[in-house]
């Protein structure tokens, strides 16, 4: 007998079958050895349109909203080119699944999609929606290796233990549903003249829009404020030199210019000083923690030009799909007790080789290893298996993450703070200059990335030692506004919904992220500013993150303000944490939810009526790029493909703008190669990019499928 085990994507069966040694691939599957490997496309179901409920609802109109359907339906996903036909390869995967979980020879099915409340939802969604009988079972694994594998499936569980997973996920995707489609198309109706993209409103994406709103108005609304400050600079009987700044109390920035100006006077009249205060510190510097999903985004996004946080966990689940890594998208910056071993046998594979290969030693550490300060996954580490060969992309990701998890394991680094206060001998000056420096002792954990120490070093200097003053700077300062925000400042403040976000690697963050008060997951937030840019409510200024016109007009306008309030949008991702721990049902949530819904839908149709968005209707001359090759007509550039002028009539020839073939090998298609295709039945593509990164020209065809009535593309390598 078999069992069937349906992994989230093609590559994790793959991982699966190689960890089972199964060889036999078919269509659609992996068998052998007792078992079935298949898998998904991430999500091959997805919820019922609102028109699917009621055709009515084809057609936004005012009154035909709240909308909020009695039982929540699924169908088979909808294909990208055609939203109103199901997507042919997401059909076909569905009808392999169910084929083998109804064959007589298969015992019990296992998912193993991935271990959170996404991949809890795409497995049951698939397995539950044909109502089968067999048994299901949960593979549970925070790596895809093969002696994790095999492990794994030696431990699965029953399928009924993660309901508590399962309802956390339905909630949030029902939620997100109900609260989507309802004041979208509302706000829509309500706010915005002319057609075009819709007015995007939701639960997540209203408060991270408000984060940004709020800094751009406080950068605004800044008044700077002139201060003054003092510098003298002494010299040691051995003629080394050093700077302090003249403070009086706690006080060293100073408002009062003529009083500074009278202090400054004052030394020109003497040059005798004294040190009448010395402080030597010796202090620890430990290691960042362990990567989680935000600060791995925060710290390439900061430190790579062009990197946003999307591109990070994109990057990051690649590496987690080809089992380099372990699974990316955590909330916890700390590993599970349960992991010392395995930890172990890492760190010895990765420190093989290294030019400090022996300052490495592996130590059970509370900072490292602590199950109090672990959500659901752990902090992102390596795996064993080391990779041969890797993209630029791959390189700079899977480089950050070995690298933080080696430090962990070396000496911690020391440093000498030493502060000195050096007095001038005269009645006139009533206070004194401070001056403070670091000398660097143990580089330790710093060598792994040779971080190079910046801080001042001081000349050595006795207490009550004579001094020479040698000159002196008064000058003139203005506050600062504060920054905008970037991916990385962003990122921390949805992670913990404001709170500890001044300091990193604080107890305090690590509090604040793992109670579960934040803004959508680590999974969702590069998403939801990506969406946020797409949609035109921000744009980007290098790393500065600002709101565009619209979206502060949103902001000012959108009468729902709990939808833009960090607590109210805290509370509700705390509750979907709380659904998943058994603290909340699934059922008082969505009741939350639907009547904030209904709601939010009559104050926004009992408010005065506003334009937000007018999009104005451009009437232009469509260039004909080439002859149809299939009705003849001319080919016209859209919004989304290069198409047939002849739609209207059922012509669906179309070469879309996202198209996947293409997007694989990082290309677009241009007008320029859309003509040429049409006029030649074939065009040469230069720059494309293979899955190892490597560039290289091609070809292309584009070719009518003898089975249907699509096109794919067909490529003859160049000869060289």
């Amino acid at each position: 007998m078999y069992k069937v085990i349906i992994a989230e994507k093609p590559s994790v069966a793959k991982n699966i079958a190689d960890a089972l040694k199964i060889k036999t691939r078919l269509d659609g599957f992996f068998q052998g050895n007792d078992y079935i490997v298949t898998w998904a496309f991430g999500h091959l179901l997805q919820l019922y349109d609102a028109k699917d409920y009621d055709p009515k609802m084809a057609k936004w109109k005012m009154e035909n909203f709240p909308f909020i359907p009695a039982t929540f339906r699924y169908k088979v996903k909808t294909d990208m080119r055609d939203k109103d036909k199901a997507d042919r390869g997401a059909e076909k995967q569905l009808k392999i699944i169910y084929s083998l979980l109804k064959r007589p020879d298969v015992e019990m099915v296992i998912s193993a999609c991935d271990f959170d409340r996404e991949g809890q939802i795409i497995g049951d969604t698939i397995i539950y929606n044909l109502k089968t009988q067999k048994k299901v079972y949960r593979l549970l694994l925070n790596e895809w290796t093969p002696d994790e594998v095999l492990k794994g499936l030696q431990n699965i569980r029953p399928n009924d233990e993660m309901r508590p997973l399962q309802d956390a996920g339905v909630s949030r995707q029902w939620a997100d549903w109900v609260i989507g489609i309802n004041l979208t198309s509302v706000a829509t109706l309500k706010y915005q003249k002319g057609r075009g993209h819709a007015l995007n409103i939701g639960r997540v994406i209203l408060p991270t829009l408000k984060i940004i709103y709020d800094r751009d108005k406080e950068i605004e609304q800044f008044v700077p404020e002139a201060f003054y400050k003092l510098t003298a600079t002494f010299k040691t009987k051995d003629n080394k030199e050093y700077e302090g700044t003249y403070f009086e109390g706690e006080e060293e920035k100073f408002k009062d210019k003529n009083k500074l100006e009278a202090i400054e006077q004052a030394l020109h009249d003497t040059t005798a000083a004294a040190i009448i205060e010395k402080q030597v510190e010796q202090k620890r510097d430990y290691p960042p923690y362990l990567f989680n999903l935000s600060n791995l985004q925060g710290h390439l996004t900061s430190k790579y030009k062009g990197w946003t946080s999307d591109k990070v966990l994109k990057v990051a689940q690649s590496l987690y799909e080809k089992k380099f890594i372990t699974y990316p998208r955590t909330a916890s910056s700390v590993l599970e007790e349960s992991l010392v071993g395995r930890a172990a046998k890492v760190l010895e594979v990765l420190k093989k080789g290294l030019p400090f290969e022996d300052e490495i030693k592996f130590v059970k550490l509370k900072r490292v290893f602590d199950n109090t300060k672990v959500e659901s996954h752990s902090a992102i580490i390596p795996t064993y298996l080391t990779p041969k060969s890797l993209t630029k992309d791959e390189e700079i990701v899977y480089s950050a993450i070995k690298n933080r998890f080696i430090m962990q394991f070396m000496p911690v680094a020391e440093y000498e703070e030493t502060r000195i206060t050096t007095k001038i001998e005269s009645p006139a000056v009533e206070g004194a200059f401070s001056s403070k420096g670091k000398v660097q002792l143990v580089e330790g954990w710093k060598k792994v990335e040779q971080i190079e120490s910046k801080d001042t070093v001081l000349p050595l200097v006795g207490l009550h030692e004579a001094v020479k003053k040698v000159g002196q700077l008064m000058s003139s300062h203005t506050t600062k506004p504060p920054k905008y925000h970037t991916e990385k400042t962003l990122l921390r403040v949805m992670e913990t919904c404001g709170k500890g976000r001044d300091e990193e690697e604080s107890e305090e963050m690590m509090a604040a992220i793992l109670s579960g008060f934040s803004i959508g997951t680590p999974a969702t937030r590069a998403e939801t500013i990506k969406k946020l840019r797409d949609v035109g409510y921000i744009a980007m200024h290098n790393k500065n993150i600002q709101c565009t016109e619209l979206g502060r007009k949103l902001v000012e306008t959108f009468p729902i303000k709990q939808l833009f309030d960090l607590d109210f949008t805290g509370r509700l991702e705390k509750t979907l944490s709380d659904i998943e721990k058994q603290r909340f049902s699934k059922e008082e949530f969505l009741n939350l939810i639907f009547t904030f819904t209904s709601d939010a839908v009559t104050t926004i149709r009992s408010e005065q009526d506003v334009t937000i968005n007018e999009v104005a209707v451009e009437r232009k001359e469509m260039e004909v790029l080439g002859k149809c090759p299939l009705c003849g007509h001319g080919i016209i550039e859209g919004q989304k493909g290069f198409g047939c002028s002849n739609w209207k009539n059922g012509c669906k020839f179309v070469i879309w703008k996202n198209d996947k073939f293409l997007s694989t090998m990082k290309k677009k298609p241009t007008k320029t190669m859309v003509k040429t295709l049409l006029k030649n039945g074939v065009v040469t593509v230069k720059g494309l990019t293979s899955k190892k990164g490597n560039k290289f020209d091609a070809s292309l065809r584009y070719e009518k499928n003898s089975d249907n009535e699509y096109f794919s593309w067909k490529m003859e390598f160049m000869k060289s």
